[in-house]
């Protein structure tokens, strides 16, 4: 059965879209740390990040760079933090956070974001890429 990630890359769930390229894809996690909280995947669904080939891995870790990039240009904080868990969804993650301080980096406290809160933070790192 596909990952809630794989049926975001097929289009079958809407996602707020940051970034894309054939193979990877980035956008907003619903659920954020902080406001422009990143989500980084290849497409290609494989379960654990160490389990990727080679290149995959590493041109994930290059998509990843250049998102955490315009996320730190477009979204105010003291640096854009990067965490690799994977063990809410089966399918390789990267998660970049806007770090205000170390609770942002917790995963217990939660941003609240509208709709239009989503979407113009998007936009704001999409217009940086």
């Amino acid at each position: 059965m596909a990952s809630i990630f794989t049926k975001i890359v097929n289009g079958e769930i809407p996602c707020y879209k940051v970034a894309e390229t054939d193979d990877f894809l980035a956008f907003l996690d619903v659920n954020p740390n902080s406001q422009g909280h990143t989500l980084c995947i290849p497409k290609k669904e494989v379960d654990k990040i160490f389990d990727l080939d080679e290149v995959t891995y590493h041109g994930l870790m290059e998509f990843s760079r250049q998102v955490a990039l315009a996320i730190r240009k477009a979204i105010p904080c003291l640096r854009v933090g990067m965490s690799v868990i994977g063990l809410e969804v089966p399918h390789v993650h990267v998660h970049l956070i806007p770090l205000h301080s170390m609770e942002d980096a917790r995963f217990i406290q939660k941003t609240k974001m509208t709709a239009e809160e989503f979407q113009a933070t998007a936009e704001a790192i999409k217009a940086q890429l």
